[in-house]
């Protein structure tokens, strides 16, 4: 796990599916040429945000984010707003995914995610 810049605190680990969508979230022109300026921008915002959050539940206090959990068998992953309906979706990459004593995702403890996919979800 990574160390917060001049701190001793710990940041949010973020991986990726496949060796493709690294690839094309590692820099500005591939995300640009894959999804256009606006959500490329939006994409590099949430992917900055993402790696300076201590844990899931940091992240989600970001109200611009609007970073929500997913329902019924998506329970463990989460979307994060980008422009007009899409949606970068995220999973927890905890195993077991850590969870509080009523079964919910233990936010606090989610130090790992993985990128699923862009998605318009709606």
């Amino acid at each position: 796990m990574g160390k917060r810049p001049g701190g001793d605190g710990m940041v949010l680990e973020v991986s990726f599916t496949s060796g493709q969508m690294a690839k094309t979230c590692s820099t500005a022109a591939l995300m640009q040429r894959k999804w256009g300026a606006l959500r490329a921008k939006k994409m590099h915002l949430r992917l900055g945000q993402m790696t300076a959050a201590a844990n899931l539940a940091e992240l989600m206090t970001l109200p611009q984010a609007r970073c929500h959990q997913l329902g019924a068998d998506r329970d463990e992953q989460f979307s994060l707003d980008l422009d007009g309906p899409y949606r970068l979706i995220v999973e927890v990459d905890h195993d077991p995914v850590p969870r509080r004593d009523d079964g919910g995702v233990d936010l606090d403890r989610v130090t790992r995610l993985i990128v699923i996919e862009v998605a318009d979800t709606h």
